[in-house]
């Protein structure tokens, strides 16, 4: 099922991503079949948003996901995963977190988290276990992220160990991914170069390419512990015709 959730309540400055499920939606219908030669599966329902209360958003996300059956969200900022795993470890004796980012996203401990907090939070709250998270694409970060990283073993791959072995990168991380009884992937679009995919909040360069990207999705979706899928943080306003909704779209459609 995929799950629309229009909110960008912890994006601080950034305020475009809310507008992110309706257009990657209308893009989606576009795919007929995926490389792979499936037709989508597109069955959307909504989290009602609280315009005004970020609070009352993550109760609406933390219901919702929780009776969910392997959801495919879009949102919204990065934020939503907050809530959406909380609700999704409820379900599983051991959740993993896997993370395509490029930023940790472990910057303060903000009660509710923004978008740039809500790893930290995850961990320091005690919703999830530092060594079952990883944390892949980085190549922009504070430095007492960099400090949290370290302290807590928190695995994590940078864009430089990626671009010198991708396959060999895939490989440790799915290794590391399939152990758990249920693995959340949550995918922010800024791990891919903004050249590729210039519609998000903070675009960093020396990205993944799309097609790298592609690579990336279709050999973790191999995992039988997938059970849950986040897209967020592409913002529709910063678009360059279209084709960051685009590219979130051809990723949902290799996904479903």
């Amino acid at each position: 099922m995929i799950i629309s959730i229009a909110s960008s309540q912890g994006g601080l400055e950034k305020k475009g991503s809310q507008k992110a499920p309706a257009k990657i939606i209308e893009q989606l219908k576009n795919f007929y079949l995926s490389e792979q030669g499936r037709k989508p599966a597109i069955d959307i329902s909504e989290v009602g948003v609280v315009s005004g209360n970020i609070e009352e958003t993550n109760d609406k996300i933390y219901e919702k996901i929780k009776n969910a059956t392997t959801p495919l969200i879009i949102g919204g900022d990065h934020s939503i995963t907050f809530s959406a795993f909380k609700a999704f470890a409820t379900n599983f004796k051991n959740p993993g977190l896997l993370i395509f980012d490029a930023h940790p996203d472990c910057v303060n401990n903000f009660h509710p988290p923004s978008h740039e907090d809500f790893v930290k939070v995850l961990i320091e709250d005690g919703n999830l276990k530092p060594e079952n998270i990883v944390i892949f694409g980085l190549r922009n970060w504070h430095d007492k992220e960099y400090r949290f990283l370290k302290e807590n073993r928190i695995k994590f791959f940078t864009m430089q160990q990626i671009f010198n072995n991708i396959e060999q990168v895939c490989d440790t991380v799915m290794e590391f991914s399939r152990v758990f009884d249920g693995l959340y992937f949550s995918i922010d679009i800024d791990v891919v170069d903004p050249a590729f995919a210039p519609g998000t909040g903070y675009a960093e360069p020396g990205g993944l390419t799309s097609r790298e990207m592609i690579y990336l999705i279709h050999r973790i979706k191999m995992l039988n512990n997938l059970k849950a899928v986040d897209i967020v943080e592409v913002d529709p306003e910063k678009d360059v015709n279209g084709i960051t909704s685009k590219l979130a779209a051809k990723i949902i459609c290799e996904l479903l």
